[in-house]
Parts: structure tokens; C-alpha cells; sequence
């Protein structure tokens, strides 16, 4: 009786959750410009390039600043906290989006660099982690929710800066090929996430599934 209870409610707590994202995203997106900061804020108290250097990636059509309470930690760490302007919302290709960080790395001098990502943001990590020309540079990557498997859903978007999430596009049939780099990777992924249904696992990595629901509340939740 309880197992039948619980499949019959199930249904209704995920799309509670589903919502709350919604309204999360919705909520963050339009007031993350207006925040008071700026970039140089996470570069303080003492920005020294022989540190461990945190890169921090955004997903598609998210700037920056949504990421801040995951920066704001980061900082509270003391590591010095690396945001990429030139991304804006992040809806170019992931090719080209690991070109613009591929040269800041390099116009920056940066050494000893982790990449700290949230959805599409691990695309473009592991893109960097396998090709870039600053590979060296990078130790590893710490991904929250990325879709490395990609997701159904995607099958069923008309942009064409959604359909490289499925599961079978180019661009995730090449970044599966690239194996070596994910002992590299850890990958953070919630319980339930309303865009990947199948999950954030990526074969060789270090996956960690959270107690959290959600693809984008989990960014604010301490336990990420």
C-alpha cells in the first residue's frame, strides 16, 4: 500500500519541484544584472596567479552572476574567483565559448586552474580539459547538473543552441570519446533533475548525486 501511495504521489512532487525551478530561474535571471559587484570583487583580498585559480562557467543563457552564490563561497575560501565577461548568457557554441576562455587563460597567465561549472558550463569544461591549448594549465573540473549524456528533451527543442543536448549530437559523441580526462571531473547532480532525466553520471569521473531537486536551485543549496 505504501509503494502505491508513493507512486501516485511521486508524479506531483516532481512537478512541484519543477516549478520551483522555474520560478527560481525566472526570479535570478532578472535580477542577477542589478546586483551590486563587480568581477574584480572575486579576484581580492590578493590576487597571486601561483595559486589554485577558479574558472567558473555558467550554462546556456545564464551570465555569470547566477553563479554567484557558488563565487561567493569560493571566495569565502579564499581562492581567487575567474568569471568570464566574454561569455555573456553563454548561447554561442561550445566551441566558441572554450575559445573566449581559452584566451583569457592565456592573456592572464593563469596556472593551476579549476573549473567550477554548472550545466552546459561542464561541456565546455571537459571541451577544454580534452583540446584546449591551455590544457596544462587546467587540473580538473567540478560540474554541477551538466548534461554529459545529454537528455530526451532535447529531441523536442527547435533552437539549435538546445540540440546540441542530444544525446546523440556531434558534439557529446565527440566529448564521450575523450575518456582520459574524466578521472579529472566531479560530477554533482541532483536527485531529480527536471532536464536530465538520465542524470549527470559521467563514466571514470568522481559522481556525486546530492539530496537536492532541481537543474537550477541546487546553485544556491550549501550542500554544493
Amino acid at each position: 500500500m505504501r509503494s502505491f501511495l508513493k507512486a501516485i504521489i511521486r508524479p506531483f512532487i516532481y512537478w512541484y519541484y519543477w516549478i520551483l525551478d522555474y520560478l527560481y530561474i525566472g526570479f535570478w535571471q532578472l535580477r542577477a544584472p542589478f546586483r551590486k559587484g563587480s568581477i574584480e570583487t572575486y579576484l581580492q583580498p590578493s590576487w597571486n596567479p601561483a595559486h589554485t585559480q577558479i574558472i567558473l562557467l555558467p550554462g546556456i543563457y545564464e551570465r555569470w552572476e547566477f553563479m554567484r552564490p557558488i563565487a561567493d563561497a569560493l571566495l569565502a575560501a579564499h581562492y581567487s574567483v575567474h568569471v568570464i565577461e566574454g561569455l555573456g548568457y553563454n548561447a554561442g557554441t561550445v566551441e566558441q565559448a572554450a575559445s573566449i576562455v581559452e584566451q583569457y587563460v592565456a592573456s592572464n597567465n593563469l596556472k593551476r586552474c579549476v573549473i567550477v561549472a554548472h550545466s552546459k558550463g561542464g561541456l565546455i569544461g571537459k571541451y577544454l580539459l580534452s583540446f584546449s591549448k591551455e590544457k596544462e594549465q587546467l587540473l580538473g573540473m567540478v560540474s554541477l547538473n551538466t548534461p554529459f549524456n545529454g537528455s530526451r528533451y532535447a529531441y523536442a527543442l527547435p533552437f539549435a543552441s538546445l540540440r546540441i543536448f542530444i544525446p546523440t549530437s556531434p558534439l557529446l559523441t565527440l566529448l564521450s570519446k575523450e575518456e582520459t580526462v574524466n578521472s579529472h571531473v566531479y560530477s554533482l547532480y541532483s536527485t531529480f533533475d527536471p532536464h536530465i532525466p538520465g542524470g549527470s553520471a559521467l563514466v571514470g569521473a568522481h559522481n556525486i548525486q546530492l539530496p537536492t531537486y532541481g537543474h537550477f536551485r541546487p546553485v544556491k543549496d550549501p550542500t554544493v
